[in-house]
């Protein structure tokens, strides 16, 4: 399954714990068929949503291994293959590639920060090693960190490198390196709350925590941008303005397994430093699920 050029809602799966703490491929594999029967264009697993940093080299490949093989090729299958350790983020690409994985998602080095030639070189070694695309993920409010114009005009050109998850939530940043977009470099939205200016800059598509709970609708939000109905698209980011903003009203990806929790889907709960929701966090995000029909 080719990653490059993908088009819609790249759902930033969660991974589901048992009582114990351990991964719960089970239901991993239920919250994959949930998302191939919604609509769902790619599935991004082990990100920031996924507590790829609380998860083991081990954990991470077994994750990896068991999603490519339960989606058999009909979705693209994206891992987060990050780490603030050039080398550490080398020898996971490498791994996730031989498991299978359709593509790479490499964040910035989050606490040694890197310097402007270090920060071009982090994601260079990664795309000239592996065989398969790479997106870049700026994320400075995880990191400490942005990736600059510069960095991104330079990476912008790499063969393997295939796009950019642009998280930042700064509009003005988006629009500069919206001049480098291409056809073999997209720009995807990392914040649900703005789909819609990302998309009018150029945008693909959408990295989407929101799609864990409306996959769907979340897929259909950006199509129906893409394919020019655009008042149907707007009403649609407007009608989950709220639950978006729910989904973040404490650190992700707590409130987003609370929410599917509440949905019955029994994702199991956090690995520390993650704690439970605070009981008038959960009242808000709850009467925001039902405020647009998902519970």
């Amino acid at each position: 399954m080719k990653a490059n050029n993908i088009t819609g809602s790249i759902v930033a799966l969660i991974t589901p714990f048992h009582e114990d703490g351990s991964v719960n491929f089970e239901k991993l594999g239920e919250l994959i068929d949930f998302h191939l029967e919604n609509r769902t264009d790619a599935i991004l697993i082990l990100g920031t949503t996924g507590e790829s940093s609380t998860m083991s080299h081990e954990e991470d490949d077994a994750v990896c291994e068991y999603t490519v093989k339960r989606v058999a090729g009909r979705v693209p299958v994206i891992a987060g293959s990050g780490s603030n350790s050039t080398q550490t983020m080398l020898e996971k690409s490498l791994s996730f590639e031989k498991l299978g994985a359709d593509g790479l998602l490499l964040i910035s080095p989050y606490y040694n920060k890197a310097n402007e030639e270090g920060m071009y070189l982090h994601f260079k070694t990664i795309a000239d090693a592996v065989h398969i695309p790479c997106i870049l993920y700026n994320v400075p409010g995880r990191t400490g960190c942005a990736i600059s114009e510069n960095v991104v005009c330079r990476l912008s050109t790499h063969p393997n490198i295939m796009g950019i998850k642009e998280a930042s939530g700064n509009l003005s940043y988006a629009v500069k390196i919206a001049r480098y977009l291409s056809d073999d470099f997209a720009m995807y939205s990392g914040n649900d709350d703005i789909i819609l200016p990302m998309l009018a800059l150029g945008a693909k598509g959408v990295i989407s925590v929101l799609a864990n709970v409306v996959p769907a609708q979340t897929h259909d939000m950006v199509m129906d941008y893409l394919n020019g109905d655009r008042e149907r698209a707007l009403a649609a980011q407007l009608m989950y303005l709220d639950l978006i903003n729910s989904l973040f009203i404490e650190v992700n990806p707590i409130p987003v397994k609370e929410a599917l929790n509440l949905m019955g889907m029994g994702v199991g709960g956090y690995r520390l430093p993650l704690a439970p929701m605070a009981e008038k966090n959960r009242a808000v995000l709850e009467a925001a699920m039902k405020e647009v029909g998902v519970i």
